[in-house]
């Protein structure tokens, strides 16, 4: 099987850049692969003035291209600026380039990027979100947006945002995901030392107390769930892996991972179907057992709920990408 062509990744910086916003894109993207390594992406740096480029740190970076970029990628990543043009309007060249991209990329912002995103017109009547410190000006700025600022990312089709410098980093595997399958995605997290997939309705901010260092309130359970996902497993079963009364359970693990248990289960088998749908040849009844639905049907149901497709056809799309067996 021949290499796929790499998809073009445009990162768009401006003065008072966060370096880890930069180093998140090129890495995470930088990272994927196919099964034989061969790069998916290429990815490019650019900057409304080409030259020496000021971050927020106290260094700068050199950026050889400008704009010209944009009209050639296949995906913008426009990242936040720490600089006062963010609280005053001066979005400019950036702004103005991406709202004359017609028919456009899929543009992608990172904290407060999403500024950018706006006043060129991309998120008008749009789901969005940005840090949560930066939500009442932006709401200011652009009534005319759907604000959540209680969420991770949004996803929007070709137009995605994300909350502050980590949440970029959920962003950009929910991309990879979605362009390459799961196994790619995870195999990225996993060179990057990050988790595989936080949704993006994943709160930003979840108060609740730290455990003390080193201990983990649920961690058993949880791991012995990935090992047992093929059982009908009951809060009463994971409750009992940590010695713990269900509703002491109930409360802790949502202190612990900010969702529910039920949630993160249901979670998790989509994702070892995913897994097990790009990387083997698996009967779809077969597949459902493995995962934990039980049937093919209710396997159906699950993976179109959350990804919009039957598993045949998310077989389909993604096997072709791995080059694994049956491609």
């Amino acid at each position: 099987m021949s290499a796929p062509e790499c998809h073009r990744v445009a990162v768009l910086v401006r003065p008072g850049v966060l370096p880890l916003e930069l180093g998140i894109a090129h890495q995470l993207f930088g990272n994927a692969s196919t099964a034989a390594g061969d790069p998916l992406y290429e990815i490019v740096t650019c900057a409304p003035e080409p030259g020496t480029v000021r971050t927020g740190a106290d260094f700068t970076v050199e950026v050889e291209r400008g704009l010209e970029e944009l009209e050639r990628a296949g995906t913008v990543i426009v990242l936040a600026s720490h600089e006062e043009d963010e609280a005053h309007a001066g979005w400019g060249a950036a702004a103005r380039a991406l709202a004359e991209l017609r028919p456009g990329p899929r543009i992608a912002s990172i904290c407060t990027g999403a500024f950018v995103l706006a006043a060129a017109g991309l998120l008008e009547g749009r789901r969005a979100t940005t840090h949560w410190l930066s939500a009442d000006l932006f709401r200011e700025r652009f009534p005319g947006v759907r604000l959540d600022p209680d969420v991770l990312y949004t996803d929007e089709g070709l137009v995605l945002t994300s909350a502050g410098e980590a949440a970029g980093i959920d962003l950009c595997l929910h991309m990879i995901r979605g362009d390459h399958g799961a196994a790619v995605a995870n195999g990225v997290a996993r060179r990057t030392v990050v988790p595989p997939h936080r949704e993006g309705g994943q709160a930003q901010f979840v108060p609740r107390p730290v455990p003390e260092a080193g201990a983990s309130w649920t961690g058993t359970a949880r791991a012995w769930a990935l090992e047992h996902l093929d059982r009908p497993l009951t809060l009463r079963d994971l409750a009992g892996r940590e010695s713990m009364s269900v509703r002491t359970f109930t409360r802790r693990f949502r202190e612990e991972t900010g969702e529910s248990a039920s949630r993160w289960l249901a979670r998790q088998r989509v994702e070892r179907a995913r897994q097990l749908l790009e990387e083997t040849d698996l009967p779809i009844d077969r597949v459902a057992e493995k995962a934990g639905f039980g049937t093919g049907a209710s396997l159906r149901q699950h993976l179109r709920a959350v990804l919009g497709v039957s598993p045949g056809a998310y077989r389909a799309t993604f096997r072709g990408v791995r080059g694994g067996p049956g491609t």
